[in-house]
């Protein structure tokens, strides 16, 4: 059942999109490629996923279909549908299941760094051992900051703590997050990619997770998709390098929406 989730809005009068978190994420977090996007035309909106940030923190389903009825709710409510979805890693997960149960919402995915396949059996969880490695409460954001990788993408990840408890700490539970993670990664999400007729952008990065042989079946299913790759980035490009990301989807919304 579809719950009221934050968002942010940086308005725009062209077609809408939407930009979608990855696991532990935030809405603020697209705030550099949000106000590029908005300065080239588009209608730019965002989302807190269910347990993430301001939206739900202990949502009672954690199911992918879950998360797609909280996108199709969230663009009802904002008469921002159909919209071009911009995925990041799990958001691209969250992205593909709103194309399968709520097509007529969907008039292009961008998958940015983000598997289109299919998961069989237990999904790796390092990424959930490296959230419960982090060193709780941080005592300030500058020191959260360099943890978390430091530069751009360490202020990125500081800037989605909160003040509690004597401290900065995620605004998350990481039980919540390992089993929406979970059911995510193992929802069915390739026939969004596959769906004739729906414009799909992937972008990619040098140093990122997408392994050689993802990217050869997703492009090899899609041929007529865009493939675009950031040299020197890594996982977290949006981060990174907002200034090519936003490029890359101004491109391609203007070629292929």
């Amino acid at each position: 059942m579809a719950e009221p989730v934050a968002h942010l809005d940086w308005g725009g009068d062209g077609p809408p999109v939407l930009l979608l978190h990855g696991l532990a994420g935030y809405a603020g977090e697209w705030e550099p490629v949000a106000v590029r996007l908005r300065e080239r035309g588009h209608r730019v909106l965002a989302m807190d996923l269910r347990g993430h940030g301001g939206s739900v923190r202990h949502p009672r389903d954690t199911s992918a279909n879950a998360h797609a009825d909280d996108v199709a709710g969230l663009l009802g409510r904002l008469g921002a549908g159909p919209a071009v979805l911009v995925g990041q890693s799990l958001g691209g997960r969250v992205a593909l299941r709103v194309a399968v149960e709520h097509p007529s919402l969907v008039r292009g995915l961008a998958l940015v760094e983000a598997d289109a396949r299919p998961v069989s059996g237990a999904p790796n969880d390092a990424a959930i051992r490296w959230l419960r490695s982090w060193p709780l409460p941080f005592p300030d954001r500058a020191s959260a900051a360099a943890w978390l990788g430091g530069g751009a993408v360490g202020d990125a990840w500081a800037g989605g703590l909160e003040e509690r408890d004597g401290g900065l700490r995620p605004r998350f539970d990481v039980d919540v997050l390992a089993r929406l993670f979970g059911a995510l990664l193992r929802a069915p999400s390739w026939p969004a990619w596959t769906a004739p007729g729906l414009p799909v952008l992937l972008l990619v990065a040098e140093h990122g997770i997408l392994a050689p042989a993802a990217v050869r079946a997703m492009l090899a299913a899609r041929p007529d998709a865009w493939s675009l790759g950031v040299p020197g980035a890594g996982h977290d490009v949006h981060l990174e390098r907002p200034d090519a990301v936003a490029g890359f989807l101004d491109a391609f919304l203007a070629a292929r929406l």
